[in-house]
C-alpha cells in the first residue's frame, strides 16, 4: 500500500488549500478524512508519513455535539507517541494543545482576517519557520486559545492571542493561523452563511476590508506557506525513509 497522509476535516468548507499544492508538487500522496461526514473508529497510523488537523468552528470541549473530538485526542495522542510530524491548524492546533495538557479557552476576542504576528528567537532555529524573518501577516479566524503545553516552544506570538505556533519534539506543531488559504478559500469563508451571521455581530470585521487586503497581504503568505509548509512535507518524507529502513533493522 503506498503510504498516503491523512488529512482530518471537520467542515466541507476548510480544505487544506496551498498545503495540497506542495504535496502534489513534492509527490506525497494524501486523503482526507471527513469527521463531518462520517467518523471511522480508529485511524491506522503504523504506515502513515504524518498527521494534519484542519481547523473547524467547533471548540475542542464539544463533544457531546461532535463525538469524534474525542477520538481525535486519542489519534493526536499516538501519532506524538510514534513520532509522526504533525501539523494542526487553528482548530487543529487547539486540539494538539489539549492533547498536550494544556488548557483551550474563549480569546479576548476574535480574530477574523489579516494580523501581524511576530516570530520568537526559537523560530529563528526552527526546521519549518528558519529565515522567515521578524514579524508576518497572516491570516485568522478563531475565537478560541490556548495556553502554551508544557515540553513546547512557542515559535510565534501576536498582539491579541499571545500563543499563535508552537514545536513539541522535533516535528509537532500548532499554528493558530492559517498559511494554507488561497483567494477561493477566503471567498468562501466570507460568503459562507454560518459565518457571515457571525461576521454580522463583529463591528471591528469589515468582510470588505479583508477582501481588500487580501489581494496584497495574500501573494506574500502564499511564498511563505511554500516554504514552511514544504519544509513540513520534508519532514514526512523524513519519517517515512526511516520507517522502511527501520522495517528491516532493529530500529526505535
Amino acid at each position: 500500500m503506498v503510504p498516503s497522509l491523512p488529512i482530518l476535516r471537520h467542515v466541507a468548507h476548510e480544505s487544506a488549500g496551498t498545503l495540497e499544492n506542495v504535496l502534489a508538487e513534492m509527490g506525497l500522496n494524501f486523503h482526507y478524512i471527513d469527521l463531518f461526514e462520517r467518523a471511522p473508529d480508529r485511524l491506522e497510523l503504523s504506515a502513515a508519513p504524518g498527521l494534519v488537523i484542519l481547523g473547524g468552528p467547533m471548540n475542542v470541549d464539544e463533544v457531546d455535539q461532535y463525538p469524534y473530538l474525542a477520538r481525535e485526542l486519542e489519534w493526536i495522542g499516538q501519532a506524538l507517541t510514534a513520532g509522526l510530524p504533525t501539523l494542526g491548524v487553528c482548530l487543529g492546533a487547539q486540539l494538539l494543545a489539549k492533547a498536550l495538557g494544556a488548557k483551550v479557552y474563549p480569546n479576548r476576542i476574535k480574530e477574523i482576517g489579516w494580523y501581524r504576528i511576530d516570530l520568537t528567537p526559537h523560530a529563528d532555529r526552527d526546521p519549518l519557520f528558519e529565515g522567515s524573518g521578524k514579524r508576518i501577516t497572516v491570516f485568522h479566524w478563531h475565537g478560541d486559545t490556548f495556553d502554551l503545553p508544557p515540553g513546547t516552544v512557542r515559535l510565534a506570538q501576536g498582539q491579541h492571542c499571545r500563543n499563535q505556533a508552537f514545536r513539541y519534539g522535533r516535528s509537532a506543531y500548532g499554528l493558530q493561523f492559517h498559511l494554507e488559504m488561497t483567494p477561493e478559500l477566503i471567498d468562501a469563508w466570507l460568503s459562507e452563511s454560518a459565518n457571515c451571521g457571525e461576521l454580522a455581530e463583529l463591528d471591528y470585521i469589515d468582510p470588505r476590508k479583508i477582501r481588500e487586503q487580501s489581494t496584497t497581504e495574500l501573494p506574500v503568505m502564499e511564498a511563505l506557506a511554500d516554504k514552511v509548509l514544504g519544509r513540513f512535507v520534508r519532514l514526512c518524507w523524513e519519517k517515512m525513509r526511516h520507517s522502511s529502513k527501520c522495517r528491516g533493522n532493529a530500529c526505535r
